[in-house]
Order: C-alpha cells, then sequence, then structure tokens
C-alpha cells in the first residue's frame, strides 16, 4: 500500500451572517380612501407622491403589493404602524409582513 498525503480541510472562518429580510405588503380594500393610503405610505415608509400612487394603484390592482423590504424588526414595526394608523382612523387598512425568499 502506497501512503497516501491527505490535505487538510480549510476550515470554516466564523463570520456574520446576513440578516434575513422581509417583505411589508399592503393588502387591498374596498372602503380605505386612495388619499389615506397615500398618506399612510408617504409617513411611515417615506415614500415620495409618485411612488406611493404607484404602490397604492398596484394593491388596487393586483390586490397586494410589496411595499418595502426590511430587517425582520423593522418590517414588523412599520407593518404595525400601518395598520395602527388605519385602525385610528377608522378604516380597515392592513399591511403584512412576509418572509423574502
Amino acid at each position: 500500500m502506497a501512503d497516501v498525503d491527505t490535505i487538510p480541510k480549510a476550515k470554516a472562518k466564523p463570520g456574520t451572517e446576513r440578516p434575513k429580510l422581509w417583505k411589508v405588503i399592503l393588502l387591498n380594500d374596498d372602503f380605505t380612501p386612495r388619499d389615506f393610503v397615500v398618506a399612510v405610505l408617504k409617513a411611515i415608509f417615506r415614500m415620495t407622491e409618485g411612488e406611493a400612487l404607484g404602490v397604492m394603484l398596484t394593491a388596487h390592482r393586483r390586490g397586494s403589493c410589496v411595499v418595502a423590504v426590511y430587517t425582520r424588526e423593522i418590517a414588523e414595526t412599520k407593518a404595525r404602524q400601518g395598520n395602527e394608523a388605519g385602525q385610528g382612523a377608522g378604516y380597515p387598512l392592513a399591511f403584512t409582513t412576509e418572509r423574502e425568499t
């Protein structure tokens, strides 16, 4: 038998893993006024008027629209703030979060 030289495998370097990202999704409803949705998108997600209109119209046409992508904690906070804004004004405005794949 011949001696076989084996090369040791390189050890994995410990590193920080990028955090998983989460989508904030606007759900369409037939009751919340469009102007109110745009105002919420501008206030909470810091969108321009044009960006907010685009997101609102996409949700209106398709039933939902991804508003933004954040780390989990920020996504859940923004979605909660949007839901609370709708509830506070008496509208069924709804945002949800979903893990990005």
